[in-house]
């Protein structure tokens, strides 16, 4: 959403988080297509600024301001330079915009505002907090989840009625880094696993959930471990009076094999917490920052739901990015090799390739990317346990049985950017969207309602193709505040096999200095 920005570590916060933001992810990894680095670890966002530490793009900077404390000090009686340091940093977020759905025939309005506020202390703690709240409407596309489960994709709880919302988010956390190699984060905020656009493994789709995380550098190798907590919204209207509450442990290990080849191992543990019939906390079996613990699952005798998953990248001639991912639900090799179409062989993949400074042309950059999960990946036979947040998967937005195409092309140039942005995707959806029977693609229902036992193919169900084109303009007005312009449109055409056809046009325009991922593509 903003095009570049400056991070000059050498003065900064090590323990600094940055925004995630795919725009500034871009970039990032874009300067280590070029100079790649054994030590930058490019697929576990936000990144921190002890792994960004070369990263420098003068062309934009958010203000930072410092200030000499003087009543704060290391310890007692400490001379004054021994004092402490402090950076300030405080940024409206303002994201005011409007547009006209042509299938509706209505004009949208969207406005928010809040701030982000960050406070650093030396070089090693950071406190960080976004709050912003407004009031919306969106276009018909949008609208449909927005209306059928009161939430706002990403952002949480849809207060209103008649297509206008009310809605207030708060994001923030606590990081500290003791030496370089170890940092530890407290917080609320959201995390992404991966290389491309999208993730089949952790993405930003839904909204910010509590967790406490660790992360440990060295040599060539980054290890995290968090734990978090997540909210079930099953009622159609939304309504939160006793949230079903669910927790995760995770375990990711970076290993830079080569300063051009990446590979890294995944692994998830969801568990339901208190229901209807018991009373259960955070298993403190799974506090285990160890990887590879799935034998431990086995040993408890749990029935909890584990994902495992892989993600590698190979850069190629300073231009290139090769990347993939693979998710792994359940996996019966004996199956497989049958090609019978067992219902349980729940996997994933994801494909993609980044070309920078394409054809020798500075700052045009080229993506595509392919997506591909089976029926039934992310969904449990316990409801409560499904692979969500807040009524919003946790990896891929649109849940699983699809396969998806996406390209992107963005040419940036002094103080305005092009974006271009297909999308073309076939998912498989139930008949009736009833909870009695279930061809695989909603997550939030038990894979015990599985239709048949044997022949299961992705995109079975209904068939539905989704055709999406975006073109977008942005203008910088001031870019130490991100205050940028920003017009475009959007066509979208959704087909399906039993007959249903629709055709959105969309075209807004509006001011921002926003920094979060708002997704209008699923």
């Amino acid at each position: 959403m903003f095009c570049v920005i400056s991070i000059r570590i050498a003065s900064q916060n090590v323990a600094q988080q940055n925004f995630l933001n795919t725009d500034l992810n871009n970039l990032i990894d874009a300067y280590y297509i070029k100079y790649p680095s054994e030590r930058f670890h490019s697929s576990i966002k936000p990144y921190t600024n002890f792994n960004v530490k070369e990263v420098e793009d003068t062309a934009f900077h958010l203000g930072n301001y410092k200030i000499k404390n003087t009543f704060l000090s290391k310890e007692l009686l400490s001379k004054p330079q021994s004092k402490n340091r402090f950076a300030i940093q405080v940024l409206p977020q303002i994201d005011e915009q409007v547009g006209y759905d042509g299938l509706a025939k209505k004009t949208i309005n969207e406005l928010s505002g809040g701030a982000y506020t960050r406070i650093d202390i030396n070089n090693n703690f950071s406190v960080a907090a976004t709050l912003i709240g407004g009031k919306a409407s969106y276009p018909s596309f949008t609208d449909t989840v927005v209306s059928q489960y009161k939430i706002i994709p990403g952002l949480g709880r849809a207060y209103g009625s008649n297509g206008n919302y009310t809605f207030t988010n708060f994001t923030g956390s606590v990081s500290y880094s003791p030496v370089k190699i170890l940092n530890f984060q407290l917080g609320k905020d959201k995390m992404f696993i991966g290389d491309g656009y999208r993730s089949i493994l952790l993405s930003d789709v839904a909204n910010s959930y509590p967790f406490f995380k660790t992360t440990v550098n060295i040599w060539h190798l980054q290890y995290s471990f968090w734990y978090s907590m997540f909210q079930d919204v099953y009622s159609p209207n939304g309504i939160l009076n006793k949230p079903l509450k669910r927790y995760g442990t995770f375990h990711y290990l970076s290993w830079n094999v080569t300063k051009n080849f990446c590979l890294s191992f995944f692994e998830t543990e969801i568990f339901q917490g208190t229901d209807s019939l018991r009373h259960r906390g955070f298993d403190p079996n799974y506090l285990n920052p160890v990887i590879f613990y799935r034998p431990i699952e086995y040993s408890l005798g749990s029935a909890d739901n584990a994902l495992i998953g892989f993600n590698s990248s190979v850069k190629l001639d300073n231009h290139f990015k090769l990347y993939g991912q693979v998710v792994i639900d359940e996996f019966n090799l004996t199956y497989i090799r049958m090609h019978n179409g067992w219902w349980a062989n729940k996997q994933g993949f994801q494909l993609g390739l980044k070309y920078i400074n394409a054809l020798g042309i500075r700052n045009l950059s080229f993506q595509t990317e392919f997506n591909y999960v089976r029926p039934y990946t992310y969904s449990h036979a316990s409801e409560q346990q499904n692979y969500s947040q807040f009524n919003q998967p946790l990896a891929h937005p649109f849940g699983s049985n699809f396969y998806e195409y996406l390209a992107f092309i963005t040419y940036r140039h002094k103080n305005w950017q092009i974006d271009l942005k297909g999308m073309y995707a076939v998912i498989g959806r139930d008949t009736t969207g009833s909870r009695t029977s279930d061809v695989g693609q909603n997550i939030f229902l038990s894979y015990d309602l599985h239709n048949k036992e044997f022949g299961n193919s992705t995109a079975q169900g209904v068939r539905y193709n989704y055709m999406q084109g975006e073109f977008k303009f942005t203008y910088f007005l001031i870019r130490g505040l991100n205050l940028r312009i920003e017009a475009g449109v959007i066509e979208r055409y959704v087909q399906a096999a039993n007959g249903y056809i629709n055709a959105t046009p969309y075209f807004y325009a509006g001011i921002k200095t926003s920094m979060y991922n708002f997704y209008r593509d699923y």
